[in-house]
């Protein structure tokens, strides 16, 4: 087999397991990246560069694996967009976490999120009680997703607030051009 296919081979077999292992390990993991999750990704990107490129070691053997990742990589972001199958079989769905103040524990347990971290969200979103809550939302890209009661009010107090006169002076961006 011709070394260069080869290497592109490889390349695709060590995406394609990592896009399956960072599936498996689940959404939390994506959001935010705790010190155990960073030293895993250097780790694996050591580890995995070997059996990427094998033996050839060459400038055009790494060149030649970057482009591969780079061309794989730009078929999974085409395939995601188009085809709502196969969105759904990489990414997953997006997981209830709460209603109407109620934790959705089925739901928390097969995210393998714990309270504390879901009680977290709920604080960076400004709600102090769980039981606040309308809706939290575990999204596909692992972000928590929170709705409130007081979500509205709150935004229409900040949009009279931040209302301000524009910086640019419009006329001067729609004016015709003149010098045809």
């Amino acid at each position: 087999m011709n070394p260069y296919l080869d290497i592109i081979f490889r390349c695709f077999a060590v995406y394609i397991f990592m896009i399956i292992a960072m599936r498996i390990t689940g959404k939390t993991e994506l959001a935010q990246l705790s010190v155990i999750d960073f030293v895993l990704i250097l780790l694996i990107s050591n580890s995995v560069q070997n059996a990427m490129v094998g033996d050839n070691i060459t400038l055009l053997g790494g060149l030649i694996a970057a482009g591969a990742l780079f061309i794989l990589h730009g078929f999974f972001k085409i395939s995601l967009y188009y085809s709502k199958s196969f969105r759904s079989l990489v990414q997953g769905e997006p997981l209830l976490l709460i209603y109407n103040g109620v934790v959705n524990e089925k739901n928390l347990r097969s995210a393998r999120l714990p309270q504390g971290e879901l009680e977290a969200a709920c604080r960076e979103h400004g709600v102090e009680e769980v039981e606040q809550v309308n809706l939290a939302i575990l999204e596909t890209d692992g972000n928590i997703s929170i709705l409130s009661s007081n979500f509205h009010s709150r935004t229409q107090h900040q949009r009279k607030v931040k209302h301000r006169k524009p910086i640019i002076n419009e006329s001067k961006i729609f004016k015709k051009n003149d010098n045809k």
